[in-house]
């Protein structure tokens, strides 16, 4: 998979109603000051159990700060061999802009 497919806030959304998951990259303070519903914190530390303990039939969202960053992440996590892998444009900026009712802390 050579390129990423980045997508809406409202379209991350859709795709959480069918029981997407969602890897935030943010740094761990960031994503306790707020994140996607139901995400899990991946960095470096956890990796390596998020690959073992995942389901790579479900879509992944990856989001970070911008939308920036979460393009290589998901780019990276779709050759570890997750079938649907999204960037979330805008990040959790975005997200939360979008729908602020819908930030977990």
């Amino acid at each position: 998979m050579d390129q990423i497919n980045c997508i809406s806030t409202t379209q991350a959304e859709e795709l959480l109603k069918q029981d997407a998951i969602v890897a935030d990259i943010r740094d761990q303070q960031s994503y306790l000051a707020g994140h996607m519903p139901g995400a899990v914190n991946l960095n470096n530390d956890n990796l390596h159990q998020f690959l073992q303990e995942t389901d790579m039939d479900k879509p992944l969202l990856v989001c970070c700060y911008h939308g920036i960053s979460s393009q290589s992440a998901a780019q990276f996590l779709a050759h570890q061999g997750f079938d649907e892998v999204y960037s979330v444009n805008g990040g959790y900026e975005a997200w939360r802009v979008d729908f602020p009712e819908q930030c977990e802390k």
